[in-house]
Parts: C-alpha cells; sequence; structure tokens
C-alpha cells in the first residue's frame, strides 16, 4: 500500500439487489486510481480504496453517478464568527475544502453563514466546526443538534418508500377487486365486454405502472447502459409485458382478457416487499447505532478557575474535564482527582463496576457511578475507544466474507439466465404444448402469462442480502458483548477453529505476581508479623516479589517500617534490620549463605513449587519464621472460558516461556489439554505453525503486541486486554475487557452466524431453483409469483435479525 492510498467509506444510494452492488464495483473499478472497491448491499456503503495522487472523491462520485446510483450527503449550515473581510472567506474556504469528504463550500461574508455539502461516512459536522476553529474562527451551529445526515438520506429513502407504496395499494387494490369480481361473477351484470370496464382498469393501471413503477425502468435503463442486468430489469419486464399486452385488447385491436391488475399487483407487491426490507435492513445496524449515541452531548470542563458546559465533540487534549456522578465520561483520559467505580459495560460487555481513582484510564461514554471526579483528556474525536470501535465495525460490515462469493458469481449471471428462461418458457407454451380444448385464453396469452411468472419470481436480492445482512447482525453483536471482529472473513472462520492457544502470562494469569500463602513456623510469631516484617524489609527492593508482598501487606493496612542496613543479594533475597530484629528474605540458598538451618522446610517448599509458586522464607535473628508463597494468579473467568471451549468440542493449548514444572501447574489448575512450555517469544510463530501442520485450526489468545508474531501465524488471532487502543491490535478479532469468558462467546457468536448465512443461502437458493421451474411450468400465477419475490428478501432479513435475540456461551 502507497503513502497516497486513501481508504473512502460513501454511502450508496440507489441499489435494490446484488447486481448493484457488482454494477457500482465494476464501475468503480474502471476509474483510473482506483485501487480496490467492496460494496455492502446490507449496509449500502462502499469502501473504496484510492491513490490520491490519480484520483480524487469528486471523480469516484461522478462514477458512482453515472453508474445511475448515487451517493448521500448532508449539509452543515453554520453561522461563522470573526469573518472581517473576503480574505478571510477565502481562508476559510480554502481551510474546509482541504478536508477529506468536503463536496463542496459557500461562505457568505455578508450573512456571516456557512454552507457545507459534505459525506457523512467521512466526517461530521464536529469536524466541520474543529476546523473552522483552528482556522481562527467560532463556528455556532444553526437548527439545534447536529443531525446524523447519512441517516436521513436512508430515512428518506424510506419515507419515498412508504408514499410509492401507499399510492400503489390506493390504485391497485380497487383494480385488484374489480378484476376479481369479474373472475369469479360476482356482479351479473358486469362482465369483461362491458364497454367501460377495460378503460377504468386501464385508468386505475397506468398510475401504478409509470408513477409508482418508475423506479424500475430507471433503474433497468442504467443497469443496461452499464452493461448489466439487475432486479430493476426483471420486474420492468414482467409488468411492461403484462400491461402494453393489454392495451390493444382495451383498444379492440386484439381479442382477450386484459392484465392489468397482474402489472399493478405485480409492482405493488414487489414495492412492499422492498418497503419491508428497508425497514428491515435499518435494523441490522441498530447496534452501531445504540454506540454512536453512548456519547454524552455536553461536557464541562475547567477554564482557569471557571467550569464551563461545552459540547462534547469540542474537548481537547488536556483539558481538565468534570465528571459528576451519574454522568457519563466525555471523552478518554487518566483521572488526576477523585476516587468512583466506572460502568464499562456498554464497551466491554462486562457487568460489574471498575475501580477508579487517580491514574486510572476512563473510557468515554462510560458512566461514572459514584464520586465526583476530575480527570485529563488524553484521546478526543476520532482518536476515543468508541469512535475506533464504531470505525472497526463499519469496516469489518463493509468487507467481504469468503462465503460471499459463491452468491456474487451466481449474481451476476442471474439475471440474464432468467430472461433466456423467460424467452425458453413463452417459446416451449407457444409452439410445444397445446392449448386444453375450451380453455379461455389463447396460445399466445398463456405463454406471455408464464414467461411473466418466471420473470417476477426470480429473486437476486435474497442471494444478495444472504451473508451481510448476517454479518451486520453478528458484528454489531459481537460489539455489544465487548467482542470485535475487524473483518467478515474473521467473524465466519473463527467458527471453523479446533484448537485454541493460549499465552499464559497476562492472558490466563494476571501478568503480576501475589501473596497466596503465609505459612507461620513459630508458636511465638503469627501470620501477620512474618508479612508485616517481611513488607518492611522489601520496602527497599524493587524486585517483582518484593513488590508483590508489600502490596500484600498494604492491603491488610499493616504497619510497615522504614528498614535499616538494608542488603540485597541478586537471585537470593534481600536482609535489613526492622525494629532491632535481623530480618532475611530469600530462597534456601539465601538461608544456606545464612547458616540458617530450613531442612524441615524443603517438603513445603517443593509442594509450593509443584503448585507453579514461588516461596520466600523468612528468617528473624538466625531462625526461621515463616514461608510466604507467591504467584502469578489465575484470572477470574480462565476456568470457566477453558471449561466452556472444551464443551464446545475443542482442544485448549497453552504457550508460555516458563519452566515446564510450573507451566503444568497452571495448566493442571486450569484443565489445559497441551502445554508448551520453554518457548521464547520469538518461537511461539514456529509453534502456531507446528500445530498448524499436525491439522489443527487455530485460535492463538495473546495480549496483541509481544504475541504478535504467533497472533499472525494463527488462523484468527484474538487480542484480548487491549482496552482502549483496540485500533492498533495486531489480530483480527479483538476482546476490549480482556475477560477469556469473551473468546467462547466469540466463537460461538461466529458459529450461529455462519450458520445464519448458510440458512439465508440455502433458503435464497432452493427458493429459485424450485420456484423459477415451477413458474415456467405454468404452476404460478405472475401475481402470486411477484408476491413470493417481494417476500424472499424480507425472509433473509428476518431470519439474520434473529442472532439478535440469541444466547451465547
Amino acid at each position: 500500500m502507497s503513502e497516497n492510498t486513501k481508504s473512502l467509506i460513501l454511502p450508496i444510494t440507489g441499489m435494490t439487489c446484488a447486481n448493484c452492488v457488482a454494477t457500482v464495483e465494476r464501475s468503480l473499478k474502471k476509474e483510473n486510481g482506483v485501487e480496490s472497491a467492496n460494496v455492502n448491499l446490507s449496509s449500502e456503503r462502499a469502501t473504496v480504496e484510492i491513490d490520491s495522487s490519480k484520483v480524487h472523491l469528486g471523480d469516484i462520485i461522478q462514477r458512482i453517478e453515472r453508474a445511475g446510483y448515487g451517493v448521500a450527503t448532508g449539509e452543515a449550515d453554520l453561522m461563522v464568527k470573526r469573518l472581517s473581510d473576503d480574505n478571510d472567506a477565502r481562508r476559510l474556504e480554502k481551510s474546509l475544502q482541504s478536508m477529506d469528504g468536503i463536496l463542496t463550500v459557500q461562505v457568505n461574508i455578508t450573512t456571516e453563514h456557512v454552507l457545507v455539502k459534505y459525506i457523512p461516512t467521512m466526517l461530521s459536522q464536529a469536524d466541520i466546526r474543529r476546523m473552522i476553529s483552528s482556522a481562527g474562527f467560532e463556528a455556532i451551529e444553526l437548527g439545534g443538534n447536529a443531525e446524523d445526515a447519512e441517516a436521513v438520506a436512508r430515512q428518506h429513502e424510506i419515507d419515498q418508500q412508504r408514499h410509492l407504496l401507499q399510492v400503489g395499494l390506493l390504485f391497485t387494490v380497487p383494480l385488484f377487486l374489480l378484476s376479481m369480481s369479474l373472475d369469479l361473477g360476482l356482479f351479473p351484470w358486469l362482465n369483461m365486454e362491458t364497454p367501460w370496464i377495460k378503460w377504468l382498469m386501464l385508468v386505475l393501471a397506468t398510475p401504478v405502472q409509470f408513477y409508482v413503477g418508475w423506479q424500475y425502468y430507471v433503474g433497468g435503463y442504467k443497469a443496461l447502459r452499464n452493461g448489466s442486468a439487475n432486479m430493476d430489469v426483471l420486474v420492468a419486464m414482467g409488468s411492461s409485458v403484462a400491461y402494453f399486452y393489454s392495451l390493444p385488447v382495451t383498444l379492440g385491436l386484439l381479442p382477450g382478457h386484459v392484465y392489468f391488475e397482474t402489472a399493478a399487483v405485480i409492482i405493488t407487491l414487489i414495492r412492499l416487499g422492498k418497503f419491508l426490507e428497508a425497514r428491515a435492513k435499518g435494523r441490522t445496524s441498530e447496534a452501531i447505532k445504540k454506540l454512536m449515541g453512548l456519547k454524552p452531548k455536553t461536557a464541562h470542563i475547567m477554564r482557569g478557575v471557571e467550569e464551563i458546559e461545552i459540547p462534547a465533540d469540542e474537548v481537547k487534549v488536556g483539558d481538565i474535564v468534570l465528571v459528576r456522578p451519574g454522568e457519563k465520561y466525555p471523552v478518554d483520559g487518566i483521572i488526576v482527582e477523585g476516587h468512583s467505580s466506572a460502568d464499562e459495560s456498554m464497551i466491554t460487555g462486562e457487568s460489574l463496576p471498575v475501580e477508579k481513582g487517580p491514574g486510572a484510564f476512563v473510557i468515554g461514554a462510560t458512566l461514572n457511578k459514584l464520586g465526583f471526579i476530575k480527570f485529563e483528556a488524553v484521546k478526543v474525536g476520532k482518536e476515543t475507544a468508541l469512535a475506533q470501535i464504531i470505525r472497526l465495525v463499519e469496516e469489518a460490515q463493509g468487507s467481504k466474507a469468503p462465503i460471499q462469493k459463491l452468491a456474487n458469481q451466481i449474481s451476476a449471471i442471474f439475471v440474464p439466465a432468467v430472461i433466456a428462461v423467460g424467452l425458453v418458457t413463452f417459446l416451449i407454451w407457444y409452439f410445444v404444448i397445446p392449448l386444453p380444448a375450451g380453455s379461455d385464453v389463447t396460445v399466445f396469452t398463456r405463454a406471455l402469462i408464464n414467461a411473466v411468472a418466471v420473470l417476477v419470481i426470480a429473486c437476486p436480492c435474497a442471494m444478495g442480502l444472504a451473508t451481510p445482512t448476517a454479518v451486520m447482525v453478528g458484528t454489531g453483536k459481537g460489539a455489544e458483548m465487548g467482542i470485535l471482529f475487524k473483518t467478515s472473513e474473521a467473524l465466519e472462520r473463527a467458527g471453523k477453529i479446533s484448537m485454541v492457544v493460549f499465552d499464559k502470562t497476562g492472558t490466563i494469569t494476571r501478568g503480576e505476581p501475589s501473596v497466596t500463602n503465609i505459612e507461620a513456623l513459630l508458636p511465638s510469631i503469627n501470620q501477620d508479623e512474618i508479612l508485616t516484617l517481611a513488607a518492611s524489609v522489601e520496602k527497599g527492593s524493587e524486585h517483582p516479589l518484593g513488590e508483590a508482598i508489600v502490596a500484600e501487606a498494604n492491603k491488610r493496612e499493616l504497619p510497615l517500617v522504614s528498614p535499616q542496613s538494608f542488603m540485597a543479594e541478586v537471585g537470593s533475597g534481600v536482609e535489613a534490620e526492622i525494629n532491632g530484629r535481623k530480618v532475611v528474605v530469600g530462597n534456601l540458598r539465601m538461608m544456606e549463605n545464612r547458616n540458617i538451618p530450613a531442612g524441615l522446610v524443603l517438603d513445603s517448599v517443593n509442594k509450593y513449587q509443584s503448585e507453579g509458586k514461588t516461596a520466600m522464607l523468612v528468617a528473624v535473628d538466625g531462625v526461621l519464621a515463616g514461608i510466604i508463597a507467591v504467584a502469578d494468579t489465575i484470572k477470574d473467568g480462565s476456568l470457566e472460558a477453558i471449561t466452556r471451549l472444551k464443551q464446545m468440542g475443542l482442544k485448549v493449548a497453552m504457550i508460555t516461556g516458563d519452566n515446564q514444572q510450573t507451566a503444568a501447574a497452571i495448566g493442571r489448575q486450569v484443565s489445559i489439554d497441551r502445554i508448551l512450555a520453554e518457548v521464547l517469544p520469538g518461537d511461539k510463530g514456529a509453534e502456531i505453525k507446528k500445530l498448524q501442520q499436525e491439522g489443527w485450526i487455530t485460535t492463538m489468545i495473546g495480549d496483541g503486541i509481544n504475541d504478535a508474531p504467533a497472533l499472525a501465524q494463527s488462523d484468527v488471532g484474538i487480542a484480548i486486554g487491549t482496552g482502549t487502543d483496540v485500533a492498533i491490535a495486531s489480530a483480527p478479532i479483538v476482546l476490549i475487557s480482556g475477560d477469556l469468558r469473551g473468546v467462547p462467546r466469540a466463537i460461538d457468536l461466529s458459529r450461529k452466524t455462519l450458520g445464519t448465512i448458510k440458512q439465508n443461502l440455502f433458503w435464497a437458493f432452493v427458493y429459485n431453483i424450485i420456484l423459477i421451474p415451477a413458474a415456467a411450468a405454468g404452476l404460478l400465477n405472475p401475481m402470486l409469483a411477484a408476491g413470493a419475490m417481494a417476500f424472499s428478501s424480507v425472509f433473509v432479513v428476518t431470519n439474520s435479525l434473529r442472532l439478535k435475540g440469541q444466547k451465547f456461551q
């Protein structure tokens, strides 16, 4: 990827089926400078990689519009203060036009207004206001809060669909009832030969054909102009054949029945299906909308000694932000004053509150529960954890899963194949199959109606929506649980895992030692006294084991004193004078060097070591007084996560640089199947490769930085505990909270999403495989065929939405 490569995410309007996706992609790839283009039918977005030295945003939009589609845009109407003359206006205009995503800028010096047209998926009104501020001006938003311009554009499309559906129903329902009453003879004084009946039907059908159905003509024309054929072509052809055949019959130029109601019902039913589909598709992105809605609108910050309220988007790095109990943190930052607990479940998926104090990191959009907090803003705007999560989920939803390739290949030839089947159907029914005696239709009419049924039963939409709708719901559900899938490929592949490999330190274990056992060896001294003496000595040490002892003493609120005559012996231990008593803390070698007998505790030391613990001996005035065992303890949830994985039929391995004895002790505590010990960090990738050569499909679980080679080598890497740096983790799946119970949930979510995709594809293919031949065989009325086509897409979308309510491991 060159330094000029840019990624554009564009909201596309006017797409109706998988062929539209192929048309937009093909058109974009023809543009010189476009390196890749992926279009998602469900999210209606195009992700385009471009070489910015060869092609610009305006060229891309023109290419999309020439293909017959549009790009949703937003408008920001802002009043700008401190515009003094034309030079200021030109300078501001130049600054705004330099931003990626800005289409047009109009600066009116007289009214001090700036009207900006922009792409809402590339920047927000807050970004525009920040640019105006950095140029030395002050922007005041007009008309209330900034709205989601893309959502407005999508809602406009749905409203347009609703309007057209209402008009269609207004004319089609009476037309259909009139036609049925004539066919069933409900009104003996009325029949098809009544002079004005056919003209009335023509009057009712025409608005449906050319107003409600006009979009299909336009869409079909643009598709054919671009060398492809989509659903619009099938609908336009099917309804037009019925309508235009009925015209000469109405004019008395041909004998027979009119099929105006067939044409109108086809268009109206498909319009109903498209309206329901659009509404259902909107629900697939609810998770993203919820995430976007988490951020508070305002923030309280300090300006000198004064507290002021500003829009949250205008908080800058370094600002001191004030958050009261019950309020949300507006941006990411580090606490400088106050103690509280934070509900981070909306970001991490973990329900337990997290204690917060000075030096602790707070995540924007999470809830401050108890105390009054002052914190320094360190990440704002697009750098916050929430913004990164939203961007990663949107990128995953815009990517294509491997399983989608088959549907795309079939969709590319689907419509031409259906037209060919429709033509063959007409020819067979016209030239080959004789008309039954006493039939009230002509050979031509029968052949025509069966061909129309073939055209309108075929549904490329269901195939196009099968994968992206499930991916959108799956990735959104994952984000709600604190699981980020960076690509739809990762979402698909995680369900095929057969072996899960965990790093030990910081993954299964906490990554920091702590005191696990205190054993008093003299009747004159108790556990707290041993810990007090040992911790007082270790106050002068920087060794991790010593820090663990001091931390335990502080936790128990024991009174420590400053050591006198402190001395450390590398690799053995430390000694010092505490309140006139000589205290030695160290290993067996340390005791031997001080001629302190320790033979009686060898069994205890060996027992602790077999449990993966380090035994620290404590001697007072030359007599062994106690043992303190220190270990890197198991994380909460590790055993539960590994048990769930094994219940799911997966093998579990652990990889570590520790010696075999320590590794085996940890492995026993969490029921690991296979232990890979004494592995250097640089060799972890090679160990994963060996497992793959044995036939295992692997996932490596690590911290995302030290384990980068192993994460990259595994079939699907999962980074945990990355906290707010979710974007830089070197794995396609990220567990934000670091809780290992997210691993079985991620795999289970992947399995269920993949299962939903397979159900959708099965339905889409089987529907067409069964019903197209049925229509060709004359077993389906065109109106029934149109209804089936309309609801096939609705079925696929609603089946994907079932994922939202499912429980995961």
